[in-house]
């Protein structure tokens, strides 16, 4: 009986260490309140920044007669952004991993607030016609400019404010900002620009102006440090590789390069449909308000898309599983959506396969950043996530320059049908704008896209190197605790 008693009492004794091994873990990590407001203001930031970036894709024709340039002149205020994110992503990398979240917010709010600013004096009364645009494009590049510092940020949220199960989650809300602040833009502005000859753009571009100097206000008075007082996780409180050590590590990696470019190839490819998207369908007879609602579907469903994805790997961190699943249907939905593009009277059909194309695009969107964090572990998670976008914006100027070239004159017959552009709807025989057929453009971006998908399905073998960390370190913290306790 004795002894029985003595084995009971171990068990009650071990079961006690047990559970207070599990509490004192569970209190060594704590996540704090404010990270949700920190996550508000930057999902703010890449709305408005988003909004500004792709203003005047879907009035292509009407800005163009707005300024008194062509198409391509028009392309350039999106093509800037591109442009811009290849030296600032570099830039952005470092400031985030050197100087710290808090620092990157506010140059990107300060940057983008003040571009936005700029956009309106191009259109004040007063101004030399000849002015209008040099001063339009600095107010874009300075947006542009801001770009990074934001859109490199969510990976170092996820990872510095937020707990491992919430990490997947934060990281798809602050990456889908982005889309929705195009999907906000889409619907906006061809609601707001009605007329032939822009006299309503003025008022399209205040409203970007106001969202984005909310956002810088409420990141100069709002954001006040870049870490909690206490880390959320395990690979929190480990010190990450610095700005170029990271970049060594990163060229060897083999998955991580995959990765990249595939997930570049990927975000040129939405680039320029985002870019393309009312010339693409105008010169079949859509409108550019059904261009916009085009525009708007692809990112609804994308949101969709990434809520969905974003949950799932979150609870069973199926990385790998849920990108190629995506690209493939990205992939399928886009080579739909081109081939029916070149159809007039197919509005229904045209909208769902944007739809599908976005709620399959943008599933991906925020995994890849993730799985490119947990591939490159302890690279900074700005260095690594950030390249992949550097990457898509390399080759988004590319994609963009490519199939802008190989657009061929509208043929006689479609002409003689009727467009839906409304460049020179007035009747002025002046008009900037010139439809164009997309057929060979559309063809190159899809062998580009079947290529890359191909990649991804052949190629991707990640390991996650996070995650093990992270398990290795807990419990190697448990094992010390057991042993504290017990003696």
């Amino acid at each position: 009986m004795a002894d029985a008693r003595s084995v009971s009492g171990d068990s009650v004794s071990l079961a006690a260490n047990s559970t207070s091994t599990s509490n004192l873990v569970d209190q060594t990590y704590q996540v704090y309140k404010r990270r949700w407001f920190i996550l508000f203001v930057i999902c703010l930031l890449n709305i408005s920044n988003a909004m500004v970036w792709i203003t005047f894709s879907p009035i292509a024709d009407v800005t163009a007669e707005k300024f008194k340039v062509d198409a391509f002149k028009v392309n350039v205020l999106s093509l800037v952004f591109l442009i811009c994110s290849v030296p600032f992503g570099f830039c952005a990398s470092w400031v985030l991993d050197t100087f710290g979240l808090r620092s990157s917010i506010l140059l990107s709010a300060w940057l983008n607030g003040i571009g936005a600013l700029l956009r309106n004096v191009s259109v004040f009364d007063g101004i030399d016609d000849s002015a209008r645009y040099p001063i339009l494009l600095l107010g874009q590049t300075l947006a542009a400019c801001a770009q990074p510092f934001v859109m490199f940020a969510p990976t170092k949220l996820a990872a510095l404010w937020f707990a491992g199960n919430q990490r997947a989650t934060a990281n798809m809300l602050a990456s889908m900002a982005n889309p929705l602040g195009i999907l906000t833009a889409n619907v906006i502005v061809p609601a707001m620009v009605t007329s032939c000859d822009g006299h309503d753009i003025p008022s399209a571009l205040w409203v970007m102006t106001g969202i984005s100097l909310t956002g810088t206000m409420m990141a100069t008075f709002g954001v006040c440090s870049s870490t909690p007082p206490t880390p959320p996780t395990a690979s929190a409180e480990e010190d990450s590789e610095k700005f170029i050590d990271g970049l060594k590590k990163l060229l060897k990696n083999k998955n991580y390069w995959v990765l990249n470019i595939t997930f570049g190839a990927g975000l040129a490819i939405f680039t320029s449909f985002t870019t393309f998207l009312d010339q693409i369908l105008c010169p079949k007879g859509y409108s550019n308000s059904f261009a916009g609602l085009c525009g708007a579907l692809m990112i609804a469903g994308g949101v969709l898309g990434a809520v969905v994805s974003g949950i799932y790997v979150d609870r069973s961190k199926k990385f790998a599983e849920v990108i190629k699943f995506s690209y493939a249907g990205a992939v399928m939905a886009g080579l739909a959506f081109t081939q029916v593009a070149r159809l007039r009277d197919q509005s229904v059909l045209a909208a769902t396969c944007i739809t599908l194309f976005g709620v399959f695009g943008f599933a991906m969107y925020p995994i890849s950043m993730e799985m490119s964090v947990e591939v490159t572990y302890p690279v900074a998670e700005a260095t690594s996530s950030g390249l992949l976008i550097v990457s898509g914006q390399i080759q988004g100027i590319i994609i963009i320059l490519v199939l802008q070239f190989l657009a061929q004159p509208l043929s006689p017959e479609d002409l003689a049908i009727g467009t839906g552009c409304s460049g020179g709807c007035s009747g002025n025989s002046t008009s900037q704008f010139t439809p164009q057929e997309w057929t060979v453009p559309n063809l190159v971006a899809n062998g580009y896209a079947v290529i890359a998908v191909c990649i991804v399905l052949l190629l991707l073998r990640p390991d996650y190197k996070r995650l093990k960390a992270e398990k290795k370190i807990l419990a190697e913290r448990i094992l010390n605790i057991s042993h504290d306790l017990r003696s």
